[in-house]
């Protein structure tokens, strides 16, 4: 089944809700338990206002968005993303969140290429994320 885009076209906002259960449970499926975290004072001694989101984590969660709205992983043919500022995961039962919106911005006749915004407290926390997907069969 082909894939209908058309440039111009846009798929969300999508807010996706991030807690510190959040970054145990990625940690623990990463391997990545740097303290940054999940600790507080080790943020801080690193030079941080606190607990920061995994940035795999927030490219993975970005690109599941996208694999939602582009019908599935087979799709996606390439990738690519620019860590720019750190998501801040407050100790609270909210935690914080990142939304996740965006643009096809090319199309050919096998892919095309989506340009993707995500933002955190209205702060651009990835940069010039763009995500290749396959149209066709």
């Amino acid at each position: 089944m082909s894939l209908e885009l058309t440039e111009g076209q846009t798929f969300g906002p999508r807010t996706i809700k991030v807690t510190r259960t959040t970054l145990v449970r990625y940690a623990g499926a990463s391997g990545d338990f740097n303290p940054i975290h999940y600790s507080d004072c080790a943020a801080r001694e690193a030079g941080m206002d606190g607990v920061i989101a995994h940035g795999m984590w927030t490219m993975g969660a970005t690109l599941g968005a996208v694999i939602d709205w582009v019908g599935g992983p087979e799709r996606v043919i390439s990738q690519r993303a620019r860590f720019t500022r750190p998501v801040q995961v407050p100790d609270t039962k909210e935690g914080a969140a990142i939304e996740v919106a965006a643009m096809v911005r090319k199309v050919s006749d096998e892919a095309a290429t989506l340009a993707v915004d995500v933002k955190c407290n209205g702060q651009s926390v990835l940069g010039r994320v763009e995500v290749g997907v396959r149209r066709g069969e």
